[in-house]
C-alpha cells in the first residue's frame, strides 16, 4: 500500500493542470504555500475537491484515525461505488518497497514510480469529517497494473486528466473509472 508520495507541482502548476481539461481551480482558503516534498501519512497535502460546480485546491491532513487509533490512509476500491466525498491528489510520483534478494540484508528496497512520458495523473482519493483531525483525505487503491505488478499486489487509484471531472462532480460511476493503469503508464527506478 502507497505510505509516501511526491508533490513537486506548485499552486499554480496544479492550477495550469486543471485549466488545461477546462476546470477551473479556485482557491477558497487562499492559495497556499507549500514546498516540493514527500508526503508521509499525517502530513498535510494539496487536495482537489468539487464544491458547487466549481474545483477547490486546499491542503488537508492525510489520513484520519480508525476507531482503534491506525490512520485510514488506503482505502481498498474494489467493487464499490463512491458516490460522494471525492477527491483528487496531486502528485508527481510515489513510492514501493520490495523485500531484499538476499535474505540477509534488513533494509527494503524503495522505488519511485513516475508517470511515464506524456502522462499526467492525479490519486482518486475520499473526504471524511473527523472530529479529531478535522476534514482529511484517503487514497484509494485498485489492483495493479502491470508496471507495478512486479513491485507490489495493489497499487494507487489513478486517474488521468480527461477523468478528473468526473470523478470530482461524481457524473461517472468510481466502479468505471478505478482500476489498474495500462501498460507503459509509468516509469519505475530505485530511489
Amino acid at each position: 500500500m502507497c505510505n509516501l508520495y511526491r508533490i513537486e507541482k506548485n499552486p499554480d502548476a496544479i492550477r495550469r493542470l486543471f485549466a488545461g481539461v477546462d476546470i477551473a481551480l479556485t482557491f477558497p482558503e487562499g492559495i497556499p504555500n507549500f514546498e516540493p516534498a514527500d508526503v508521509h501519512i499525517t502530513d498535510r497535502a494539496p487536495v482537489v475537491r468539487w464544491a458547487e460546480n466549481a474545483a477547490e485546491l486546499v491542503i488537508r491532513r492525510w489520513s484520519w484515525p480508525a476507531p482503534g487509533g491506525k490512520p485510514v490512509f488506503n482505502m481498498r476500491s474494489d467493487g464499490r461505488n463512491f458516490a460522494k466525498d471525492r477527491c483528487l491528489v496531486p502528485l508527481d510520483g510515489f513510492y514501493e518497497y520490495t523485500k531484499p534478494d538476499d535474505p540477509r540484508q534488513k533494509r527494503k528496497t524503495c522505488w519511485l514510480f513516475r508517470p511515464g512520458e506524456g502522462q499526467e495523473f492525479a490519486i482518486a482519493g475520499l473526504l471524511s469529517q473527523h472530529p479529531q483531525v478535522g476534514e482529511a483525505f484517503t487514497l484509494l487503491t485498485a489492483p495493479p497494473g502491470p508496471d507495478l505488478e512486479p513491485y507490489h499486489n495493489r497499487q494507487i487509484a489513478l486517474l488521468r486528466p480527461d477523468q478528473w471531472r468526473s470523478w470530482l462532480d461524481g457524473s461517472a460511476k468510481s466502479l468505471d473509472l478505478l482500476g489498474p493503469t495500462p501498460a507503459g503508464s509509468l516509469d519505475v527506478a530505485p530511489a
